[in-house]
């Protein structure tokens, strides 16, 4: 069994998790030779608030990003 996990900020759509999922497992099959049925994979999701970028929070860091005030 091959375990592939995922961990990205909240935000993207049930759709575009199925889309991640299907195309890892088809990468997974095909480099390592293994069946789909022996692919797992974790998507953890984390939200903004707990994501760090540069030392704060994600939503602080977008914000600045953005040009508004921290």
């Amino acid at each position: 069994m091959v375990m592939v996990r995922v961990h990205m900020m909240q935000g993207r759509t049930s759709e575009q998790k199925a889309e991640l999922i299907a195309r890892l497992t088809d990468v997974v099959t095909r480099r390592l030779a293994v069946a789909p049925e022996d692919v797992r994979v974790i998507v953890l999701e984390v939200s903004p608030d707990g994501w760090g970028i540069a030392g704060v929070p994600a939503t602080i860091a977008r914000r600045a990003a953005a040009g508004g005030a921290p």
